[in-house]
């Protein structure tokens, strides 16, 4: 603002009272457009990396392949999936590593609590199956290829990506890696119908790969990252093609909603953060290399501390920081914490 008023008086001279008149109406709208880019730069979210802040190595073994995601439970633990043997490795709210459990290959995962317990509901698209599971590890149920939606010739094509539970129990599985459609199955995992489908054009998908219950809207809504289109966007429970919240995105790999805000991790290393109205409330750990994109081999030499590579599951934790875990060989997870 001093700038501008300096701006506005050296810009003042003999010419007249009409320049004069001419750069006050200059300077008044440089003017709104400053308080207008202040106020939505005050608006947006800020994160830090907090550097170091998860056991390298945890129990002495490097964190190994991950193509899954991220989450926390009640006591601000947090449970990042590998393609490991050792399945589910479990992190404490310092990052200190807790134990691990579970089986391996866990892609898309959503923590819920039922009943006064935590459960954990997983997408395995390797193993063809969404499980759910208790903190133990132990399998409650197990959801394999509705063959009889007509949709599948062979049961191998049901490949789950994510899933998800609407208010009355029902099951939304995001079949990303099989059909491209996401398929609804009643609490009692009967299955009801398929929507979406192949495509580019709206309402259908090309890779739907996370998805998550909204109830930000009023109306509960599925919030569904169509990956390789490059976009998120809303579907009602029933099955129907909302709108487009936000298209342009880079490889949109998960989504995970607490409060007011829900993360996308973008494979093509970016992670952006949106509002309720589906604005953008924050970018994190842009990274500018496109050679390092989406690099499952990127070795651990190549990193650079706070920009991501290959960003495949994030969530936000009670305190509203960033998890974020990347589709690596080595296996990379880091923490953002929210300053603003």
């Amino acid at each position: 603002m001093a700038l501008l008023t300096e701006l506005c008086v050296l810009n003042f001279d003999a010419s007249g009272f009409t320049l004069f008149a001419m750069n006050r109406i200059a300077c008044s709208l440089l003017c709104a457009l400053a308080f207008a880019s202040t106020a939505a730069f005050g608006a947006e979210l800020k994160f830090s990396l907090a550097t170091n802040f998860f056991d390298h190595d945890p129990d002495q073994k490097q964190l190994g392949p991950c193509h899954g995601g991220v989450v926390t439970d009640k006591a601000g633990n947090i449970y990042v999936t590998t393609d490991t043997p050792r399945g589910i490795v479990v992190f404490t709210s310092k990052g200190k590593f807790l134990r691990a459990f579970g089986p391996t290959r866990i892609h898309g995962l959503e923590l819920r609590k039922e009943g006064g317990k935590e459960f954990i509901y997983g997408a395995r698209p390797a193993d063809h199956e969404v499980v759910k599971i208790n903190l133990a590890g132990e399998i409650q149920w197990t959801i394999t290829s509705p063959m009889e939606s007509g949709i599948y010739k062979e049961a191998k094509g049901f490949n789950p990506c994510a899933v998800t539970v609407g208010p009355d129990g029902d099951i939304f599985v995001a079949d990303g890696y099989g059909s491209n459609y996401v398929l609804k199955f009643d609490k009692n995992r009967k299955f009801v119908k398929a929507f979406g489908g192949p495509g580019a054009e709206e309402g259908k998908f090309n890779t739907c790969h996370g998805i998550a219950l909204d109830t930000r809207q009023g109306k509960p809504l599925l919030l569904v990252c169509d990956r390789n289109n490059n976009r998120v966007e809303y579907w009602d429970l029933d099955g129907n093609f909302v709108k487009v919240i936000q298209k342009d995105l880079r490889m949109p790999a998960a989504v995970h909603i607490r409060g007011k805000y829900a993360v996308f991790p973008e494979l093509q290393g970016r992670v952006t953060v949106l509002d309720d109205k589906g604005n953008i409330a924050a970018r994190v750990g842009d990274n500018p290399n496109e050679k390092q994109r989406a690099n499952f081999g990127l070795p651990p030499d190549q990193w650079t501390d706070g920009i991501c590579n290959s960003p495949h599951g994030a969530c936000i934790d009670k305190d509203g920081n960033l998890i974020v875990t990347e589709w690596s060989k080595f296996g990379r997870v880091e923490k953002f914490v929210r300053t603003k």
